[in-house]
């Protein structure tokens, strides 16, 4: 509107207030013309720009986040190997334990790196080492002896498996069935604690399996397994931590911060929340609930299973807040999914943040062990709880990624 179209209609307003109040009407409150708005293009360039800057800054954060996660889970696992050579060298009731204790302490950082899975990146792509590392359930049978059945496995084979190595190991997992794991977490699990025959406890292996007079047989082989085990859990985890460790020019790290950074954030969003939604929810805790069977629990042998469920869903806050806790306790942080989020769409932050803290609750207050919530009548509706609530986070997820203009898929990949 121009200047005399402006004083054209103020002029025009108050004749009609003249004639109003003649008329007895009460003259309503005048208001001068306000002058349009000429800076919002401008302002509407910086706020993209910001936008666009915090993005980077988030995806560096989650590279960051990555790299120590994972490099906490290398050291973590090179103690493990430590006190297990320890405990092959001085089979005793006392190493056995201090390797088992390793065994439990490696998986707290481990777990938490199960956010970042689920889009293709190094730890599951064609060649990653994520079946290697953590593949479940494992059929013990596979790998040793079982109640009724003294000289399975493939320690007990001595004919068919004359030499246990790396190699061998390797092109053993999952061959024949999903559930023939050779390598990883759960195998050397299984080796430590052996079969969990208790309804209300963990495996109870006898350290004397791994001495020569012992009642089990093949206790060298069982002990080279072990140690194999160890040696190529450390190998793979060395190896993630060198894909996003920021001093090795040009892998997977350098990559991923080169691409756009929404097609980065596509990935980060895709990883936690198909966590939550269908991995952790369905795969981890529903599958065991429904068959009310400890074989389908995580870490069945060590009853470990409700710090699985818990790291995996402190994985997926650490990832939306932008901030981890390392081993030693020192942090690594900075811009955060969540503060994108919160630029764009306040309340859809708070929502999810909501969701995010009330689930870390629930999964911190799940019954222990593991295999007795999932089958007492008492705290059945509780764990059911707990998988509403990942997939309620998993879905909201999904919806504050698509304020970004992103679209994630929840369901596991094929």
């Amino acid at each position: 509107m121009n200047r005399f179209s402006k004083v054209t209609a103020a002029v025009l307003a108050l004749a009609a207030i003249t004639l109003m109040v003649a008329c007895g009407s009460t003259a309503p409150t005048v208001e001068t013309p306000a002058e349009e708005p000429t800076a919002a293009p401008a302002a509407g360039a910086a706020e993209t720009a910001d936008l666009d800057a915090l993005k980077t800054e988030a995806v560096e954060t989650y590279a960051n986040i990555v790299f120590a996660n994972y490099e906490d889970a290398y050291n973590s696992a090179v103690e493990l190997q430590d006190k297990i050579d320890a405990f092959v060298a001085d089979p005793t009731a006392e190493t056995m334990q201090a390797a088992k204790e390793a065994w439990l302490a490696a998986r707290e950082p481990y777990g938490q790196t199960e956010a970042f899975r689920f889009y293709g990146g190094p730890i599951d792509d064609e060649d990653g080492p994520e079946g290697l590392i953590n593949a479940w359930p494992l059929d013990e049978v596979y790998i040793d002896y079982v109640d009724g059945e003294e000289t399975s496995g493939i320690i007990n084979d001595v004919e068919t498996y004359p030499t246990i190595d790396k190699e061998l190991l390797i092109s053993l997992n999952e061959v024949g069935a999903e559930e023939n794991i050779s390598t990883g977490f759960h195998a050397i699990e299984f080796l430590l604690w052996g079969q969990d025959l208790s309804s209300d406890g963990a495996g109870n292996r006898p350290y004397t399996d791994y001495i020569a007079d012992g009642a089990a047989p093949n206790p060298d082989r069982r002990a080279l397994y072990l140690q194999t085990a160890a040696e190529l859990l450390v190998e793979d985890l060395a190896e993630l931590k060198e894909t996003w460790d920021p001093a090795v020019e040009g892998n997977y790290r350098a990559d991923f911060l080169s691409q756009p950074p929404d097609e980065a954030l596509q990935k980060i969003f895709t990883g936690i929340g198909v966590l939550s939604k269908s991995e952790l929810a369905g795969e981890r805790i529903f599958t065991a609930y429904d068959n009310q069977d400890q074989e389908d629990e995580h870490s069945c042998f060590s009853d470990n299973t409700h710090r699985d469920i818990i790291t995996n869903a402190q994985g997926i806050y650490n990832v939306y807040v932008g901030e981890y806790t390392r081993v030693d306790g020192s942090t690594v942080s900075g811009a955060s999914l969540a503060d994108i989020i919160a630029a764009v769409n306040p309340d859809m932050n708070e929502e999810l943040l909501s969701l995010l803290d009330a689930t870390l609750q629930q999964v911190n207050s799940i019954h222990v062990p593991f295999d007795q919530a999932i089958v007492l009548a008492d705290e059945r509706p509780q764990i059911l709880e707990v998988v509403t609530a990942l997939q309620d986070s998993g879905d909201k997820i999904a919806e504050a990624s698509s304020d970004l203009g992103l679209t994630i898929n929840t369901a596991l990949p094929e």
